[in-house]
């Protein structure tokens, strides 16, 4: 079984070496994860963004982009842990993984079983309570579920829990109209009141947010309605 068992973790590997991508995506498979391997070393945050992994296992020789660019990419929306694997286990390479955000440094050749354990290990140290870490993403915005912050062009700001909840809802609706009401019932969730007054400096300080971010028509306004996110 997989760790904690009934809890599907999302593992994506990004390695170039369809034979050794294909082993380990089926050893990983073979003890309760989900595997997924990058098809396109163009756009590896693509398939991130898209698969919402809880790890990553990542070669650092890559076409086109190495792996520390992508660790880098990925940190700059995502605490999600990295896991390098490279035949180029000299000092150098892993003084620069660690430096670029990773969790653990495995050279190869490796042992499969060895693998699994290092795998185990990093996720117990990074989901505790067995909540895998969600992102929600939206023309190019990505909101972290785990620590409640916005991504955007490399730019990371923190939301108040209000602002969070907002944004939450209307982008998990995104394309239908989210009514006042509506945005209140949830946030009347939390500890504090939440009135129309306070709804709209709530989502008038999240505008100015997204708009120092370079998302200022993020939000439509339908008058009478409610919000928007196309």
């Amino acid at each position: 079984m997989g760790l904690e068992g009934k809890i599907p973790y999302k593992i994506l590997i990004v390695e170039d070496d369809p034979v050794i991508a294909g082993e380990v995506c089926s050893h990983v498979a073979s003890w309760g994860y989900e595997a997924q391997a990058a098809k396109d070393f163009q756009d590896v945050m693509g398939a991130f963004l898209e698969w919402k992994p809880q790890l990553v296992l990542m070669d650092i020789s890559l076409p086109f982009y190495d792996g520390f660019h992508w660790c880098r990419k990925i940190r700059e929306v995502s605490k999600v842990p990295v896991i390098f694997l490279s035949s180029a286990s000299d000092n150098m390479n892993i003084v620069m993984a660690v430096n670029m955000g990773a969790d653990d440094f495995i050279a190869k050749p490796f042992d499969l079983q060895v693998l699994t354990a290092k795998i185990q290990a990093v996720m117990r140290r990074a989901y505790d309570f067995g909540n895998p870490v969600q992102w929600m993403e939206h023309r190019g915005a990505v909101l972290n579920t785990g620590d409640t912050s916005l991504s955007y062009q490399g730019k990371r700001i923190e939301l108040t829990k209000n602002e969070y909840r907002i944004l939450q809802t209307l982008m998990e609706n995104k394309g239908k109209v989210v009514s006042r009401d509506a945005l209140m019932a949830r946030l009347w969730e939390t500890d504090s009141f939440i009135d129309e007054n306070t709804l709209t400096v709530n989502v008038a300080r999240l505008r100015r947010k997204l708009s120092d971010l370079g998302l200022s028509d993020f939000i439509h306004t339908k008058k009478g309605m409610g919000y928007l996110v196309e």
